[in-house]
């Protein structure tokens, strides 16, 4: 899936642009489909969830997961891993966004960014983890399509005790 700027590669990406692809981004998801969420990805994008809140730094201080596109694919092998147990049966999620408010847009920098509340169920047989905050995406434009560079998950409940995020928010 590539999200294209306008009318064209060189077109201006626009705010609609922007938020069609923060929707798309969570349909991948919900839908299973984490190869092609992955390829959503800039070639040094990192996926990020704090461990604090306002934490500015994800190597320096802990986090519950920041992964780059190595750890990425690691981790959707090992979701369609005929030997991953702990997914039998299937986890499956759902998100709900309100719109992606677009909070910053240089196209001289290519630089692109969204701030999203949003609610996220991960469910697996009878069990249910909610999950409620706000994502911001940190994105650019590589040949005409919207990448992600960032992707940051801040959690509302982040400090609480809650069991292993099989998924991706």
């Amino acid at each position: 899936m590539a999200v294209s700027g306008g009318a064209g590669a060189g077109a201006p990406v626009t705010r609609e642009d922007i938020a069609a692809f923060v929707y798309a981004e969570a349909r991948l998801l919900d839908e299973r489909r984490y190869e092609d969420w992955l390829d959503l990805f800039a070639e040094d994008g990192r996926y990020w969830i704090p461990a604090e809140w306002d934490q500015t730094d994800p190597v320096m201080q802990p986090s519950l997961m920041y992964e780059d596109r190595f750890m990425l694919d690691v981790r959707i092998r090992r979701l369609r891993g005929a030997r991953t147990y702990s997914q039998k049966p299937k986890s499956r999620c759902v998100h709900v966004l309100q719109q992606p408010a677009v909070e910053a847009t240089d196209h001289a920098a290519n630089s692109y960014r969204t701030w999203t509340p949003f609610h996220y169920v991960e469910a697996r047989g009878d069990e249910r983890d909610y999950f409620d905050g706000w994502v911001r995406h940190d994105l650019m434009r590589v040949d005409g399509a919207l990448k992600i560079r960032l992707k940051r998950i801040d959690l509302v409940n982040l400090d609480a005790p809650f069991g292993n995020i099989q998924l991706f928010m």
